[in-house]
């Protein structure tokens, strides 16, 4: 599994669009899914996108962004992208509190 973060700006908003992104604003749903989900500014300019990739055995970090880039522009939204972070569930180790020492 893979979860990006996407943090772009929006282009060129319609009327419509931005009504729907107030909405997304409101509800603060921060969270990691396969759909994708929107945190934003009120003014609406800047935005982070939080993606959650399943990952195949050989995939890699660009496989997992391309996948994120296309869950994003499937919200139909006009926007560029300004940084992408890519981590792989797969590696990250977990500490236990009360272990060996």
């Amino acid at each position: 599994m893979f979860r990006v973060t996407i943090r772009g700006a929006f282009e060129e908003l319609g009327e419509d669009d931005r009504e729907a992104l107030r909405g997304v604003v409101d509800s603060l749903q921060v969270a990691f899914t396969e759909a994708g989900t929107f945190t934003c500014d009120r003014t609406l300019s800047a935005f982070t996108f939080r993606c959650e990739v399943p990952a195949e055995p050989d995939d890699g970090e660009q496989e997992a962004a391309e996948r994120a880039i296309a869950a994003l522009t499937a919200h139909g939204y006009p926007h560029r992208i300004l940084r992408i972070g890519v981590t792989d569930m797969r590696t990250i180790k977990i500490r236990r509190k009360g272990g060996r020492r």
